[in-house]
């Protein structure tokens, strides 16, 4: 069983940044793949970055490559989403996840967070 906390969300003005992270309790084995997903008021839950746990490969949507940075310190379980560029666009609740594999993470995670709210502002 993983558990998973969030923390970094909040409020920011247009090109601006913020930093969210995501703890993972309990044992993440090399296959693991962490990552984050978010979901704005009246959308569905979208994938946005991962990450491997063994080897620290990463995976990004389309719509944040070159803005966002995805990281993981393996030695504190914790999982890191750098947001630069924000827009307000990217205003959403965020999500993070977990599963036993990369693929597994982008189709159907199973563990998630409680999600952290991001809000841009104009």
């Amino acid at each position: 069983q993983v558990q998973l906390v969030e923390s970094g969300g909040g409020l920011v003005q247009a090109g601006g940044s913020l930093r969210l992270s995501c703890a993972a309790s309990g044992r993440l084995l090399s296959n693991y793949g962490m990552g984050w997903f978010r979901q704005a008021p009246g959308k569905g839950r979208d994938f946005v970055a991962a990450v491997r746990w063994s080897g620290g490969t990463t995976y990004y949507a389309d719509s944040v490559k070159g803005r966002f940075t995805i990281s993981r310190d393996n030695a504190k379980n914790t999982v890191y989403l750098a947001m630069n560029s924000l827009k307000p666009e990217d205003t959403a609740v965020y999500y993070c996840a977990a599963s036993s594999t990369i693929l597994g993470l982008r189709t159907s995670p199973q563990y998630w967070g409680q999600g952290t709210q991001v809000t841009v502002s104009a």
